[in-house]
């Protein structure tokens, strides 16, 4: 059979559109508003990530200038941390030379307390690359924008327009090395995540 035929029997074959399942008994039974703060930074601290409650972003660069030496390569995409290269600018490079950056720091709108999972779409990210070449990810993120579940959150997204988005929940971890825990493998060897209160 040859390749056209193969693609067009395939595009024919395509199930029928299904709707989404209604939400509304799953709302009902998650009432959105319960410390979902306190369930995300028990999850997400569980997973391997460092939680931090700020009441600001001077709080966030004390912490940031604590933990990493001077000099060392930060990329930060958010204007309140602009003593950090800003990712706007940088943001068409050849993603080869983000492999020196320590640390980048990005903003969410969206988090999930059942898995400590946050929603990163290419538009907080600047480059798609930063994410996951960096030594150390932080992430800031309102305590106002946790839902309680992925179903919520999908729900949230669903008809977002967005190119490339990626959940990222803790740093980078793995167990395939003769079944040891490795941090830091293939990705960001510390995830921070910073609630602004």
């Amino acid at each position: 059979m040859s390749r056209e035929k193969i693609l067009a029997a395939v595009k024919f074959n395509q199930p029928a559109a299904m709707p989404l399942p209604d939400m509304e008994v799953l709302n009902k039974l998650t009432d959105v508003r319960t410390d979902l703060v306190s369930k995300y930074k028990a999850i997400a601290t569980a997973g391997g990530s460092f939680v931090y409650e700020v009441s600001g972003f001077d709080e966030i660069k004390t912490i940031i200038n604590n933990e990493f030496k001077a000099g060392v390569k930060i990329i930060s995409a958010l204007n309140e941390l602009s003593d950090y290269i800003y990712a706007e600018t940088v943001k068409h490079e050849d993603g080869h030379t983000f492999a020196d950056v320590e640390l980048t720091v990005l903003r969410t709108q969206l988090g999930v307390a059942e898995n400590g999972a946050l929603w990163l779409t290419e538009k907080d990210m600047g480059s798609r690359v930063l994410p996951f070449i960096a030594q150390h990810l932080a992430v800031v993120i309102s305590k106002d924008d946790f839902v309680p579940t992925m179903a919520q959150a999908y729900q949230t997204i669903g008809d977002a327009d967005y190119g490339y988005g990626s959940f990222i929940s803790g740093p980078s971890k793995t167990a395939d090395i003769e079944q040891s825990l490795v941090i830091g493998a293939h990705g960001p060897r510390s995830l921070s995540v910073f609630i602004l209160s």
